[in-house]
């Protein structure tokens, strides 16, 4: 649970339009939660003020003048940890392809660049941007040199794994596993993008995945992982069958479940419990249609979806896993899945990839 600060957190915004930027200042300020410490219109300016601003989280743009905001996030990740949120344009030409680079690169979030106070959307948009650099802002970074390809916590501090309990043994995969449904929150591009690209190209299971990001954001997350991992990957579509070796991903706004018909079902239900899509909407659909034939996984994120969800699927006979504090980048969803009792294994995230490949491979 986000705990309550007594001092505002302190807000470094980086945006080469002078419009945005002043936009961005006058939402921020706006909240008593959050100080603007700092303005500036390059990376390079950023990387000067950092030090002697300090700041809680940053606000990025990802399209700058000079070095743009993926190397920006790479050399501020390296040389002063800050929480960092993308703030993109949707309708850009490749800014949330880049945004999705930035997110491999060690930022957190990623939200929609604000318009101006005359738009409908303003108002949503504005709320979204306060919220989430408050949020993140009390995510613990760590240095990181090549964040892509190696977390530096990993080598901080070994594995903490947990031993398949007997029960799991006893009833996960009867028959075999037929489908996974996996999910993330902050922090779950990078993982996802990590975890599929050491699956093998003919993996032979349908997997169905939930990403919390923001719902204009999606096709481009899709796309994205589609063209640095080995699996196809896309957007569910209502109606159609789980294909084998395929990630159907969640549409933005929208549930993701698996209907007893073994269909996918995508609608736009009342979110639940705050989220939508809902892990615990797919997890609890999967359970009910697979039982102890499904495998789920529950990533790196904040808050607690998809722990009640998981617990339903071990319930069910299913094998669960979670990812252990040591690779997550937010230790919430996890944890709160493992306080319940809902997970047969708990390990790094590249531990996890191994034990899925063995799941869906036929000699297992």
């Amino acid at each position: 649970m986000t705990q309550t600060r007594a001092e505002p957190v302190r807000v470094l915004i980086i945006e080469d339009s002078d419009t945005v930027r002043y936009i961005l200042s006058h939402i921020i300020s706006g909240d008593r939660r959050l100080q603007v410490v700092g303005a500036v219109s390059t990376a390079e300016e950023a990387l000067m003020v950092l030090p002697k601003l300090s700041p809680d989280v940053i606000s990025m743009d990802v399209r700058l003048p000079g070095m743009d905001g993926i190397e920006a996030t790479r050399r501020i990740m390296n040389e002063h940890p800050t929480p960092i949120v993308m703030i993109a344009g949707v309708g850009e030409d490749d800014a949330a392809s880049l945004s999705m680079q930035a997110l491999r690169a060690g930022a957190l979030a990623l939200v929609e660049k604000p318009v101006g106070p005359g738009s409908e959307a303003f108002r949503d948009i504005a709320e979204t941007i306060r919220t989430q650099l408050y949020i993140m802002s009390q995510v613990p970074v760590i240095r990181r040199r090549e964040a892509y390809v190696r977390e530096v916590r990993l080598r901080r501090r070994p594995p903490v794994t947990t031993p398949v309990p007997r029960a799991c043994l006893e009833t996960s995969g009867q028959g075999g596993p037929e489908i996974i449904a996996i999910a993330a929150s902050t922090g779950g591009p990078p993982a996802f993008a990590r975890l599929f690209s050491q699956f093998p190209a003919d993996f032979p299971l349908p997997i169905v995945l939930v990403q919390h990001m923001g719902a204009r954001f999606m096709d481009s997350f899709a796309s994205w992982l589609d063209s640095v991992v080995p699996l196809p990957v896309r957007i569910a579509a209502d109606g159609e069958m789980p294909e084998s070796g395929v990630i159907h991903v969640a549409p933005g706004g929208c549930h993701l479940r698996v209907s007893l018909a073994r269909r996918l079902s995508v609608t736009e239900d009342a979110p639940y419990r705050g989220q939508r899509p809902s892990a615990n909407r797919l997890f609890q659909s999967v359970a009910e249609t697979y039982g102890p034939t499904a495998v789920g996984v529950l990533l790196t994120g904040m808050g607690d979806d998809g722990a009640e969800g998981l617990l339903a699927l071990r319930d069910a006979g299913a094998f669960t896993m979670a990812e252990d504090e040591s690779s997550a980048v937010v230790y919430g969803m996890p944890q709160v899945a493992m306080r319940l009792g809902a997970v047969c294994y708990s390990g790094p995230l590249d531990a996890i990839a191994g034990k899925l490949a063995i799941l869906g491979s036929p000699q297992k």
